[in-house]
This record gives C-alpha cells, sequence and structure tokens, in this order.
C-alpha cells in the first residue's frame, strides 16, 4: 500500500484554529481522570481520551512536539547526567 494521492483533508488545530493538511497535524491524546474521590469500595472511576490536533507551530511551543535533533540532544544529556549506567545498581553490586 502506497502513499494515498491527492489532496489530504484538512483540520482545525486545537490552539490556533489554523487549518492543517492531516497529515502535517501532530496529534496528541489526553487521558481525563473522573472520580469521585471516596475511599470506600463506592468509589466510581471514569476514564474518557481526548484526541487533539496541532499545527506543528503549536505543538512545538506547548512542547509535545520537537525536532529529531533537539529530542537526539535532550536524550544524550539525560544519559551523561544519570552516570550512563542505565542500571538501578551500583557498579560493586
Amino acid at each position: 500500500m502506497g502513499k494515498p494521492r491527492g489532496r489530504e483533508r484538512l483540520l482545525n488545530c486545537d490552539a490556533c484554529g489554523r487549518r492543517v493538511p492531516r497529515d502535517k497535524a501532530i496529534s496528541f491524546s489526553r487521558a481525563t481522570v473522573y472520580s469521585t474521590d471516596m475511599k470506600t469500595s463506592d468509589d466510581v472511576r471514569l476514564m474518557t481520551w481526548r484526541d487533539s490536533h496541532y499545527c506543528p507551530s503549536c505543538a512545538k511551543s506547548l512542547k509535545i512536539y520537537e525536532k529529531k535533533k533537539e529530542q537526539a540532544i535532550r536524550r544524550s544529556e539525560r544519559e551523561r547526567n544519570s552516570g550512563g549506567g542505565g542500571g538501578r545498581f551500583g557498579p560493586n553490586d
């Protein structure tokens, strides 16, 4: 199956309202939990998922999306700061 040809459907950005092609928009799912906050067995929880679509500029400013190069830089900084061991135990354990 190849790429679909022709004009892509347009979506509205949830932050600024800009019309963006569907393949260029960044999709983001957010969970919302509604609870009665009762500490008994009568506690009722409802979890709903909401899909949001953002244009690239809004997604970048909301820290949802960043360039691959920036992701690699952040990942390497995180590994360098953690000591690079990656395990739970020290070198002697």
